[in-house]
């Protein structure tokens, strides 16, 4: 049995030092960085701020969309980059870049077995219900709450775009045998994509909490860092996939861990399904009013 564990271990970090060696692997976005330095700075003003973010257009609308999301709740529209600034802080701002830009660097082609927009709008859901779900229990972090959910399925896309192969087998094994793309993903490449998405996080030297939210998405139970992070990125996955509104493939076998109960103080299941019922009507309107 140790020489299977060992065996196993050994498959998994020459899978792991694999991805972290791919020459085209693409490091933290420059935007990050660049924002990071100057947020450091007592002095940065907010029209710095706006005159880096404005360089990129794509993140400036997609800026503007999370800020003017019917899940965010403002109470009038946001125009510029500079307004949203003012109205949501530069914390939050530095956060929906980082989460942003991740995201951007592994966009993808579609496939045959790869949908952009969907993998798109299942992420962005995900993200906007964490930090409710992160607001309605007092978590201090909403804006962690959002990067998290956003990246919770990062590896996902870089399996499609760095192990295209094996993303074509995964998908096959689990049309052919009928299996969770859990278990395809260990038959296929000996990692998740949560694995992979820790992995990656770890690359870029991302908050731990951040990484152990994403490591433990399907099983926040396990998280060692921060189960109440994991726990809320879980919740808002899982009430996409129940209510229909954000779904994405990879998710059909997805089931609740029931530990989410009590790590969130939630009191019951009768507590979890009214607060999937109560955002319905928002996510329905997201979905309508967005499109990336």
């Amino acid at each position: 049995m140790t020489n299977m564990l060992q065996d196993d271990f050994s498959l998994k970090n020459k899978r792991k030092n694999y991805l972290l060696n791919i020459r085209s692997l693409p490091p933290i976005p420059t935007v990050v960085v660049q924002l990071t330095q100057i947020l450091n700075d007592p002095m940065t003003s907010t029209h710095q701020i706006g005159n880096l973010i404005s360089q990129d257009q794509a993140l400036t609308t997609k800026i503007l969309t999370v800020a003017n999301s019917p899940l965010y709740g403002l109470p009038r529209k946001v125009p510029s980059i500079d307004f949203a600034i003012l109205v949501l802080g530069f914390e939050q701002i530095k956060q929906i870049v980082i989460a942003l830009s991740l995201m951007d660097t592994f966009k993808n082609e579609n496939s045959k077995y790869w949908n952009r927009k969907s993998f798109w709008m299942h992420s962005f859901l995900t993200a906007m219900m964490a930090k409710n779900i992160a607001a309605e229990k007092k978590y201090p972090k909403t804006n962690e709450a959002f990067t998290a959910g956003l990246l919770h399925d990062l590896g996902i896309s870089v399996i499609q775009k760095y192990f295209n192969r094996e993303f074509v087998e995964i998908n096959e094994l689990v049309s052919t045998n009928f299996i969770p793309y859990s278990e395809a993903e260990l038959a296929i490449l000996d990692l998740t994509h949560a694995e992979i998405g820790k992995i990656l996080c770890d690359k870029w030297n991302l908050p731990v909490s951040l990484s152990d939210s994403i490591l433990y998405h399907h099983n926040p139970s396990q998280a060692e860092e921060n189960k109440k992070l994991a726990a809320i990125v879980h919740l808002a996955d899982y009430t996409t996939q129940q209510l229909g509104f954000g779904k994405f493939l990879w998710d059909e076998e997805f089931t609740l861990d029931t530990s989410v109960i009590d790590i969130l103080e939630l009191g019951g299941l009768d507590y979890v399904e009214s607060l999937m019922e109560n955002y319905g009507d928002q996510l329905k309107q997201q979905l309508e009013s967005v499109s990336f």
